[in-house]
């Protein structure tokens, strides 16, 4: 009887990963690993356009999908530890490309091999963590992994098989943390009185960690969480499912 050879897995580490949290990246190659995959980081990636689209610059948007269409090709499947930048391949790179006759198949058959990893872990791979951590989490849903990719049970699933782990309701976990990529950036006094309200509500929970699946919904919560004195600390899932945990939370020296 012949095994089947491991997937030949895409990392798409993300431009916000390699520049705030690259832990994210060594945790995402680590459950990967575990997973059973033969995992690639493919060089030469770059953002993968998002910024760009949401400003309203669809033709460099566009260059931008063709060039990572065309690195992330080779592989069984692309794996992405960001519901938005994974929501922008799958959803919005066949939406760019749509008039385009030589790049629009090319773009849905990267988009079909894409999945945010927090899905591809419980739902493609179905493996589950062996970590341990004695703490009570409180889980924020982003808005691109919720809305765009249906991401709610399945980084539950995951957590409930953490040692120790104790899951705790959040009020208005589906609300917007204020984040919404440029959205911060064009409308600051907005974006602060949604986090401001989001801080108060995992403040609320009493839970020791906030986790979610985006980096800059994190970042953006973190962030609020200090400048209130908050003791919560901030952490992306696929660390936690690492056992990676254990280090400086995001937002705290290293």
């Amino acid at each position: 009887m012949t095994t089947a050879p491991p997937p030949r897995v895409a990392l798409f580490v993300t431009c916000l990963v390699d520049a705030m949290r690259p832990r994210i990246g060594f945790a995402a190659l680590a459950v990967l690993e575990d997973a059973g995959c033969e995992v690639v980081v493919p060089a030469g990636q770059t953002c993968c356009g998002q910024p760009a689209l949401n400003s309203g610059d669809r033709e460099g948007a566009a260059a931008i999908a063709r060039r990572t269409i065309a690195l992330l090709e080779p592989y069984e499947a692309v794996v992405v530890p960001s519901g938005s930048c994974a929501g922008t391949i799958i959803r919005h790179y066949p939406e760019l490309l749509a008039d385009d006759p030589e790049w629009l198949p090319r773009a849905e058959t990267v988009g079909r091999r894409t999945h945010e990893i927090l899905t591809y872990l419980d739902e493609v791979r179905g493996w589950r963590p062996t970590a341990a951590l004695d703490a009570s989490v409180a889980y924020h849903d982003s808005c691109s992994g919720l809305r765009e990719l249906g991401i709610k049970q399945q980084p539950r699933r995951l957590l409930g098989c953490v040692e120790g782990l104790r899951q705790v309701p959040l009020a208005g976990a589906e609300t917007c943390c204020g984040f919404g990529g440029t959205f911060c950036v064009k409308y600051p006094s907005i974006s602060n009185a949604i986090v401001d309200e989001k801080a108060q509500a995992i403040e609320a929970s009493g839970a020791d960690l906030l986790l979610s699946g985006d980096l800059g919904c994190l970042m953006n919560m973190a962030g609020k969480l200090h400048r209130r004195g908050a003791a919560t600390r901030v952490f992306h899932t696929v660390e936690v499912l690492a056992g990676m945990a254990d280090g400086p939370a995001i937002g705290e020296s290293e």
